[in-house]
């Protein structure tokens, strides 16, 4: 049947690459696993917040990983030359927690065992 990962996490973006992080998401639209992404219901002050919360087959995680590396990259939308930035914990079945952590365009992995707390057995 395979192992699952907890997946949760956040995306910090401007409100104008809402449309291109909407894009991001339905180029790689999975049934099961899509449904894990939340937007606002309407733009409030200045900064976008996307969420992501699941649990997904570690399989799975590939492609996930892919939809935020893309949504990472993407270019500034003004002056400031602000990329988006962001967070994820992973947790898997075996109690092992690890971090995406979303900066410089890029998605950096790291092993996060100070959260371990959110693992749930």
């Amino acid at each position: 049947m395979g192992m699952y990962a907890s997946v949760r996490g956040w995306l910090e973006a401007d409100h104008q690459q809402r449309e291109a992080i909407e894009a991001v998401i339905a180029a790689a639209r999975r049934d099961l696993y899509s449904g894990g992404w939340a937007f606002p219901e309407r733009p409030f002050n200045w900064t976008l917040y996307v969420f992501y919360g699941g649990d997904i087959r570690e399989g799975e995680l590939p492609w996930l990983r892919e939809q935020v590396e893309n949504m990472a990259a993407l270019p500034p939308v003004d002056d400031d030359g602000d990329m988006p930035v962001g967070l994820f914990v992973i947790s898997d079945e075996r109690a092992a927690v690890s971090a995406w952590e979303v900066r410089d365009g890029m998605v950096h992995d790291r092993p996060a065992p100070e959260l371990a707390w959110v693992f749930r057995e």
